[in-house]
């Protein structure tokens, strides 16, 4: 489904991205993971438009999207939740998920409510009561609001008690077992992000060191640090 060629980003004159290429296999969950500065961040910001390439491509089913507008690729079926929990804090939990749905033109957040019941429980709550795990929960609920086929998830386990990143994780391969969803999951929570992904790809200063196909035991303990 995804397909990044010799994909390079910068900031000014800092090289964010160096030359990756990689490939994403449709309703795969492959997890990106590394250091804090390996440009894990920025590849997810590049795929869903907020950050423009320097050189490469990025193609979904196919199809060029690197040059288009961030509602274009969101159109095409691109969901990107990036870290940090950013729910609208003074509306309801319904009006933050009737957002998500508004390009469609959709407000049944039925199947949002199935991987998410507690998020049915607190309706008419301000977002700014929820806890950190709630907010996480309405963060990706309202990305599924779109109906995407590819979501982009960026350190959804920051910050949370290990119980609640295990209930995420678990989540995640509900979701996809559900809907066939591609999950590229960004996380420096390697070992539960290890428990739930296909595939693993490392980055390092930019660039991929180590894929699942070579990601042995002393290539583990140098980025991964177990």
């Amino acid at each position: 489904m995804l397909r990044l060629e010799g994909l390079t980003a910068a900031y000014g004159p800092v090289v964010a991205l160096d030359d990756v290429s990689l490939e994403v296999a449709e309703g795969e969950i492959a997890t990106v993971l590394g250091a804090n500065g390996a440009g894990k961040t920025t590849l997810l910001r590049t795929i869903s438009g907020l950050v423009r390439a320097r050189s490469g491509r990025v193609l979904l089913d196919g199809r060029e999207i690197g040059g288009a507008k961030v509602e274009e690729i969101v159109r095409l079926g691109v969901a990107h939740v990036p870290e940090g929990r950013g729910v609208i804090a003074e509306l309801t939990v319904e009006e933050n998920l009737r957002l998500g749905g508004l390009w469609r033109r959709t407000r049944d957040a039925g199947d949002v409510f199935e991987l998410f019941p507690r998020l049915q429980e607190r309706l008419a709550q301000p977002a700014s009561t929820l806890s950190g795990g709630e907010r996480q929960m309405l963060v990706i609920g309202r990305a599924l609001m779109a109906r995407p086929r590819l979501l982009l998830l960026d350190e959804p386990s920051l910050g949370l008690a290990p119980r609640i990143t295990a209930q995420i994780m678990s989540l995640l391969r509900d979701l996809r077992e559900r809907t066939g969803l591609t999950v590229v999951l960004v996380e420096q929570n390697a070992r539960s992000a290890l428990s739930v992904a296909d595939r693993a790809i490392v980055l390092a200063l930019g660039r991929i060191v180590a894929s699942d196909e070579t990601l042995d035991d002393q290539l583990r303990h140098a980025y991964l640090g177990f």
